[in-house]
């Protein structure tokens, strides 16, 4: 068995006690009140936001209903991390949540600050280290369709943006302008940008692998732009032809050019934790490109499980390396599902004090260089963790889910989205008593 084949780095997970962890998260821990348990019993429950979040804003109250039968909500100070209401459909019970909808100013967008000051009552330290807010980037319309093999209209595309904004994203990634030779499905990225690019609501970032694609990326409307370098070194050849160092040096004119117009860069790190030629990867490796990138101007960085191999056990080293060199609060994680582990892997970085995580609607995406690689973690399933957590996103979930049944039909296959195929045949179910 290869390196790739197995987790990496078992022996280095956290430990947490199993006695502590059944007791606090068994099902056995929610139990419907009795005034709330019957055929067709619904209730709607408001909830009050004092704490600061990432754009150091009061939130007043939540506006919108995730799902019309049900909102339950978190409070911290109630002691009990599970003290919530729950409906009960047979022998099941399920949690559903919803966060708060609110706007922000975009010029604080960037400042992601979190306090256990800011989180009354908490005591339990596996949840001290978790953001108020966390940022999601939805990487959809580009990461998640670069790798399809048959060409979506340009018109879908945009339709999906236009949905994944309304939804309450923050950031949608449109676009990349890379050669239509290498990656032919975002030949239309001209045409995407610019029917886009007035869109209110949301940052739109671009990627651009060097500065003709930052020039076309800049014609044609774009406001934010990315880059990407790798971690490894083979990766890098078979991805953008070329060794980091050179990339780097190309990204270095990007970020200078871009400098000039005032427009932000984003970087972006790749097999971060492993590459399906070289296999493990060093943190020290990972810390130094991104600190490259962001001494060169990047204003985030976002780490990058390609293949999709990490492990709460590989992630922290990795996360404490980079941490060593670049603030915590301009880091981002962008985990693969290949082995089913993006969702431990966003909770220990959220324990670390990550605030933004990149991920796609309807778990969509590949890697064309990535042998094996599958999609990334699907926005539905992150969001509905998140809501979980008693943290702010400001998505409406019902609405992803909607945009991600759009994108799903469009390609002719089911959702890719835990959370989605879940909660649609609850609602089936439900329609049924």
């Amino acid at each position: 068995m290869s390196s790739l084949e197995e987790p990496l780095g078992f022996d280095k997970l956290p430990s947490m006690n199993t006695i502590d962890r059944i007791q606090r998260f068994s099902s056995g821990a929610c139990r419907p009140r009795e005034d709330n348990v019957g055929m067709g019993s619904c209730w709607i429950e408001e909830r009050l936001c004092s704490t600061s979040n990432s754009w150091n804003e009061n939130y007043k109250g939540c506006g919108r209903d995730t799902f019309p039968w049900v909102r339950h909500t978190r409070d911290f100070s109630q002691g009990d991390m599970l003290n919530r209401r729950t409906l009960s459909l047979g022998r099941n019970h399920m949690i559903l949540e919803n966060g708060c909808d609110s706007w922000y100013s975009t010029e604080d967008q960037y400042n992601l600050k979190h306090s256990d000051e800011d989180k009354p009552g908490i005591t339990n330290k596996y949840f001290k280290g978790i953001p108020n807010y966390v940022k999601i980037v939805e990487v959809g319309p580009r990461d998640g369709l670069q790798n399809e093999k048959n060409i979506v209209p340009t018109a879908t595309k945009i339709e999906l943006i236009h949905r994944l904004v309304s939804c309450g994203l923050p950031v949608v990634e449109a676009t990349s302008f890379v050669s239509p030779k290498w990656v032919p499905q975002l030949a239309d990225a001209k045409d995407v940008m610019q029917a886009v690019r007035s869109l209110e609501g949301a940052q739109m970032p671009v990627l651009t692998p060097n500065l003709k694609g930052f020039e076309a990326a800049v014609a044609a409307g774009a406001k934010e732009v990315a880059v990407f370098a790798s971690a490894s070194e083979s990766f890098s050849k078979s991805n953008i032809n070329c060794s980091i160092e050179e990339s780097l040096a190309r990204y270095r004119a990007v970020t200078r050019a871009a400098k000039e117009l005032s427009i932000p860069v984003r970087g972006y790190v790749s097999c971060v934790v492993g590459c399906p030629v070289e296999g493990a990867i060093p943190p020290s490796r990972v810390a130094y490109v991104a600190k490259e990138l962001y001494d060169m101007g990047c204003f985030e960085i976002s780490l990058g499980d390609t293949i999709g191999v990490g492990t709460p056990g590989t992630v922290v080293p990795m996360l404490e390396a980079v941490m060593a060199f670049v603030p915590v609060e301009r880091l981002a994680v962008h985990f693969h599902d290949t082995y089913g582990q993006s969702l431990p892997n966003i909770l220990v970085s959220l324990q670390m004090g990550i605030g933004t995580v990149d991920s796609s609607v309807a778990g969509l995406g590949g890697c064309p260089y990535a042998k094996g690689a599958s999609g990334n973690v699907a926005t539905e399933d992150v969001v509905y963790l998140l809501n979980g957590l008693g943290v702010k996103t400001n998505v409406d979930l019902a609405k992803l889910i909607k945009a991600g049944d759009f994108i799903s039909s469009q390609l002719g296959r089911p959702s890719g989205s835990k959370t989605a195929v879940a909660l649609s045949r609850v609602t089936a179910d439900a329609s049924k008593i």
